[in-house]
């Protein structure tokens, strides 16, 4: 994982007075719908990237994790993440620069999903009929497969275990980010420090983005890829999308007697995961209560990792016993209360205004799919490769939850 750091040349100040699409938003999600219109749809009207921190110091790109992973419990997720890898294994050819050949730092080391009592065992088995089927390579082992693997694991406790054979692990955060807006831009995008503040609507439709420096940007379609503020974005067109932060801290720390070789990222039967980052590992866990916060609030919870993280570490294995904590930031997802998955594409009151948010703590391992979807909506009409159309409005507002499992 690397810090947050500008991922491209210096955005304009100035806005231009009208573009054919404006993007909410210059996160993963924006990034890569810009990306995915101006690189690979082969859209040849104007695009302007509104993001309010081209640092992107406090984006929820940059605080996250970076994985990716086949083991999600719906069709839909399987397929973006089948096509996220494939753009991490083509990143140095897609994002060629004249001689450099960027590398997406891409660790393929497998998910390992822990499941310690009846309940979690039969989800399991279900989700990994659901993960075949869609053709991803996820293995279940038993406790004693487990430990001929991963020895320094304790599993008196476990049932049954799921580990991801090819197209899991996680990669370079920023440099996906930085990778596709580059690419946008180098195909005729732009980049807009300023804030958007509000819609002037028009007709049902939205006319204009206004922004806090005072100026209007008139636009022909909206794409909102807010992330975290997406439910804000939403309420300036009259639309209700049931999105908020939700906020999680990660930790990294050194481990006194490392265990060897290439591990994966395990998922405890608690909850709380973690993977090698570094000389180190990384680790979280979804918090005992989970309000909504403000987007501002980034203050890390630091007790998760005294009453949460460690105690189950160190359960589960005699090395994570002595651990020392070196270091530690909070991010936010954004969650979809609903289903706690993505909402991809236009509500029927506003059909310029198109949606990309919501995926609940799984949107950058899906941003170059997703990216890729609202480009051949917007340039084409529809999707043309991955169908995106079970993430549409309809399912909320037939009030048909498509709920995701397997969320971390």
């Amino acid at each position: 994982m690397t810090p947050p750091s500008p991922t491209a040349a210096p955005p304009a100040s100035v806005p231009p007075a009208s573009v054919d699409v404006a993007i909410v938003g210059g996160g993963a999600i924006g990034a890569a719908a810009a990306w995915g219109l101006c690189a690979l749809a082969g859209f040849g009207g104007s695009v302007a990237v509104i993001e309010r921190d081209p640092s992107y110091a406090g984006a929820s790109v940059a605080l996250n994790a970076g994985g990716i992973r086949a083991q999600f419990s719906t069709a839909v997720n399987i397929a973006l993440s089948a096509y996220g890898v494939e753009v991490l294994r083509a990143f140095p050819d897609l994002f060629a620069d004249g001689p450099a050949r960027p590398d997406p730092n891409f660790h393929e080391h497998g998910y390992l999903f822990l499941a310690a009592t009846r309940a979690q065992e039969a989800a399991m088995r279900a989700t990994h009929a659901a993960q075949t089927a869609a053709g991803a390579e996820v293995a279940l082992l038993s406790p004693a497969e487990v430990a001929a693997r991963f020895p320094h694991l304790r599993l008196d406790d476990i049932r049954l275990a799921s580990l991801g054979l090819r197209g899991e692990g996680w990669f370079d955060n920023m440099g996906l980010h930085g990778a596709m807006l580059r690419a946008a831009r180098a195909a005729g995008a732009r980049v807009i420090r300023d804030e958007a503040v509000g819609f002037d609507m028009r007709g049902g439709r939205v006319a204009a983005v206004r922004l806090a420096s005072g100026a209007r940007l008139a636009c022909g379609v909206a794409v909102n890829a807010a992330g975290p503020r997406a439910g804000t974005v939403a309420g300036w067109a009259g639309l209700d999308l049931p999105i908020e932060p939700r906020k999680r801290t990660l930790f990294v720390f050194d481990c006194a007697r490392p265990p060897a070789g290439d591990l994966p990222l395990m998922i405890d039967p608690t909850g709380v995961f973690c993977r090698p980052e570094g000389t180190g590992f990384l680790a979280g866990a979804p918090p005992v209560e989970d309000p909504a916060v403000p987007p501002e609030d980034l203050d890390p919870r630091h007790a998760e990792f005294e009453d949460i993280v460690w105690p189950a570490l160190a359960a589960r294995a005699e090395c994570f016993e002595a651990i020392r904590l070196r270091r530690f930031w909070a991010g936010h997802y954004e969650w979809n209360r609903f289903d706690r998955n993505g909402v991809v594409g236009a509500h029927p009151d506003v059909p310029n205004l198109i949606h990309a948010a919501g995926f609940s703590g799984h949107g950058l391992q899906h941003a170059p799919g997703v990216g890729r979807g609202v480009g051949e909506l917007i340039a084409q009409g529809g999707y043309r490769s991955l169908d995106l159309s079970p993430l549409g409005w309809a399912r909320l507002l037939e009030n048909r939850p498509l709920i995701e499992e397997e969320v971390i």
